[in-house]
């Protein structure tokens, strides 16, 4: 799948991920959103920031809250089960595309 500039990214919601770079470096979890346009996602748990919220109607609490924000895409890795963090490939099998994992050759 690609965005608006034409480059393919291939991670999708609910893979299993694992953050390359930045402050939670070395941590998984499991992608929530995938942003093509912008090249970011979203992994639950990780990249936590406080967010001030507005109460809206009248059973709603205002207050300040976390909230997972968004990673560069270039910043996770997709973890195989077999051999950790690894690249992704792409083949057909039975006329049907499946991903693999670079190192062992597994499907994700």
């Amino acid at each position: 799948m690609a965005n608006k500039n034409g480059v393919k990214y291939k991670i999708r919601k609910n893979d299993q991920v694992q953050v390359m770079a930045g402050k939670d470096r070395g941590k998984a979890g499991r992608v929530l959103r995938v942003d093509r346009d912008r090249g970011r996602v979203v992994v639950e748990g990780l990249n936590m920031v406080k967010k001030a919220i507005r109460p809206k109607g009248q059973n709603q609490k205002g207050g300040i809250s976390s909230v997972e924000a968004a990673l560069a895409i270039s910043n996770v890795q997709i973890v195989c089960k077999k051999c950790g963090p690894t690249r992704v490939g792409q083949r057909t099998e039975k006329g049907e595309k499946v991903r693999f994992c670079k190192k062992c050759g597994e499907q994700l």
